[in-house]
């Protein structure tokens, strides 16, 4: 591809440079931008409801492709013309970019949660510390408050990906000065390492990634390993670390050293504009697929929760491809994709805005649901997506652009001059605008520095309710020690071990983190409670299967579970045939608000007693739908009216008095608080 068009007589050496250096600027793309609104859409709409769009969470990387590619092409445009890199002009730009509107909405966070959520303030204090220094990923992993957890109030969770690319934006100048100085004459090269590398790092994401379920360590320990001294979860690094994320990066990157616009312009393929847009449309198509087919990031299933194989075993370097794609026919100067289609005034003006959108839109659904995954209904989306809009454009207009512009800067420097009464007032102004501006961040930082921390309300409750737990499956086995006396020698002599007979449980009840939260209401009145949080429904089976196996199986179990995860039909026809001798097993039904799987459990559920006349079922959902002061924000999870009221419709089950049992303690008995 020669960047001179072709003459007669050829022009100077120095002239010919001189129109290359004059050529590389990079042009205002709005296809570009229009593929930003397609992608800062989809992300919007995965997190108000995951079942609107499953792989909407793909955006992200969509974004990432579009930052190699830009960023990428910045640099080289900067290092043709000038022949440099002027390190410090790029930073400056970048932060004028990005910083004003990040800071806005760390202070913004941190005074409505002072203010509305105080509880919440101590938790708030590392995310808002790594927001500001853009490491929430690594933060994130090195932490485990994992990002696919959906309880919690976790208003800056969201910010892990602008780390990712704030990470990039302050390493990759540096990489691309040794480049652009070292192997000028190879950069074609440069461009399949880029691309070798983005493989390298799919690759890389496949081998960290393990299948299967996912829990805590001490359930799956396969799913952890140590980095940096501390155990941390497969996946959570798979999806939020730099490492495993630059793939998107490098492969944008590689584009950039392919595809420059002023280099385009002049080659043969500057006239096959209709080509590009088949690549176009088919890269796009790719990505509409991609969206809609992917299954969750991580997702409830039979076995508990897993990962979605197919997203970390090359899925990521999929819609890399699928990027560069469009990305390649937005850019070409006669395709009709980039000009027209996403280019069009309606997707340019939300890609320009596409930042705020993606800083604001998560902290405003936040604010109003309260936890991370309970799903919006369309009503509530369409009011908090005006709200979201309105603030997003404020920040464009009165924050973003001046800042970007050098308003906020002149506007600075206008308080030199001549000491008039007009200039008094003006600065009377400014110390005023700054008294006020300043009271919001000091006000932050104060309550933010002394909040104290705290769980939230549901993993407190849950930690409370652990010691009234038993955990029958690594309970140790229970064995004397008969010792007998030679009379003659008056000497002991220890005989071989015995292992007691196992104590039969009386009630045995079975859950997962709902039950959980119960646990010290039931074990009051004698219930030996067997419950764990993300626990799936055929965990029953093992553990009904374990303890008939030693002869510990009493006369009525009481199961509830399926709040992680739905079930099926054979699973629940295992679990009540092994069942089927015992007296009498109460079976809960589900509530769990806007998940797919609670209907279908339900149905399952309340279908037992056709098949097994000794199972009782209590229908929990239909009990606390008209009550909702039973259960926290989640609509789940036990508030401590909620415990008390589960309680009372199990012993109401059972055909059993509410009296409380003495606690004993014996060598052989399995009781509540074991």
């Amino acid at each position: 591809m020669s960047d001179a068009a072709p003459s007669q007589s050829v022009p100077p050496a120095q002239d010919s440079t001189a129109e290359i250096r004059a050529r590389a600027v990079v042009p205002y793309l709005p296809g570009l931008d229009g593929l930003r609104a397609i992608a800062v859409v989809a992300v919007i709409f995965y997190h108000a409801n995951h079942s609107w769009l499953r792989g909407g969470f793909l955006g992200v990387e969509v974004f990432f492709v579009i930052s190699g590619y830009l960023i990428t092409l910045l640099l080289l445009a900067e290092s043709t013309r000038n022949g440099r890199i002027n390190l410090r002009d790029f930073w400056l730009r970048r932060a004028r970019r990005l910083l004003p509107a990040l800071w806005t909405l760390l202070v913004g966070v941190t005074v409505y949660v002072a203010i509305f959520r105080r509880d919440e303030l101590g938790n708030l204090r590392g995310d808002v510390v790594a927001g500001f220094t853009y490491v929430t990923n690594w933060f994130q992993v090195h932490t485990g408050s994992s990002y696919f957890s959906d309880f919690g109030y976790v208003p800056l969770r969201h910010l892990w990906s602008l780390a990712v690319e704030e990470q990039f934006y302050l390493l990759w100048p540096l990489l691309m000065l040794v480049v652009t100085k070292v192997a000028k004459r190879r950069m074609p090269v440069v461009g399949l390492l880029f691309l070798l590398a983005s493989v390298g790092i799919a690759v890389l994401c496949g081998w960290i990634y393990r299948s299967g379920p996912v829990g805590d360590i001490a359930q799956t320990p396969n799913q952890y390993f140590s980095f940096l001294g501390r155990d941390v979860s497969r996946i959570d690094f798979a999806y939020l670390s730099t490492t495993t994320r630059m793939g998107g990066l490098f492969i944008g990157a590689a584009l950039a050293i392919w595809w420059r616009p002023w280099s385009v312009a002049r080659a043969r393929i500057a006239s096959r504009g209709a080509a590009l847009d088949i690549v176009g449309l088919i890269g796009l198509a790719g990505l509409g697929v991609m969206m809609w087919r992917f299954q969750n990031v991580v997702a409830g299933t039979e076995e508990g929760a897993r990962g979605y194989d197919l997203l970390y075993r090359g899925g990521f370097f999929l819609v890399g491809l699928a990027s560069v794609a469009v990305i390649a026919a937005v850019t070409h100067p006669t395709a009709v994709l980039g000009r027209v289609v996403l280019g069009n005034p309606l997707f340019a003006w939300v890609g320009q805005r596409s930042y705020g959108l993606y800083l604001y839109h998560w902290v405003i659904f936040q604010f109003s649901r309260k936890l991370a995954g309970k799903e919006l209904t369309m009503p509530q989306f369409l009011g908090l997506m005006a709200i979201t809009l309105v603030i997003t454009e404020l920040s464009y207009r009165l924050i973003e652009t001046p800042v970007r512009k050098g308003n906020f800067s002149r506007w600075l420097r206008s308080w030199r001059g001549a000491e008039t009464p007009e200039r008094r007032r003006h600065r009377t102004r400014m110390v005023a605008a700054g008294v006020v501006v300043a009271a919001f961040p000091v006000f932050a930082i104060v309550n933010l520095s002394t909040a104290k921390l705290r769980l939230d309300a549901i993993s407190q409750s849950l930690v409370d309710a652990e010691n009234a737990t038993t955990d029958v499956l690594t309970r140790p086995t229970v064995t004397t020690q008969p010792v007998t006396s030679d009379v003659q020698s008056s000497t002991s002599v220890a005989a071989a071990p015995t292992t007691l007979p196992a104590a039969r449980i009386d009630v045995l009840a079975i859950g997962d983190s709902v039950m959980l939260g119960a646990a010290p209401e039931l074990s009051k009145y004698g219930i030996t409670v067997d419950a764990k949080k993300s626990r799936p429904f055929k965990a029953a089976l093992e553990i009904v299967n374990y303890v008939k196996s030693i002869g510990s199986l009493g006369d009525n179990v009481i199961i509830h579970l399926g709040t992680n995860s739905g079930t099926t039909a054979e699973t629940m026809d295992a679990i009540f045939t092994a069942l089927t001798d015992v007296d009498r097993v109460v079976v809960l039904t589900n509530a769990v608000p806007n998940h797919k799987w609670e209907e279908g459990n339900n149905t399952l559920i309340r279908a037992l007693p056709d098949k097994f006349p000794n199972v009782t079922v209590v229908d929990w959902k239909l009990l606390v739908d008209p009550n909702p002061d039973w259960v926290y924000d989640d609509e789940t999870h036990l508030r401590p009216r909620g415990q008390v009221a589960y309680t009372e419709a199990v012993m109401a089950a059972l055909g059993r008095p509410l009296v409380p049992v003495p606690t004993t303690t014996t060598a052989t008995t399995i009781g509540a608080g074991d």
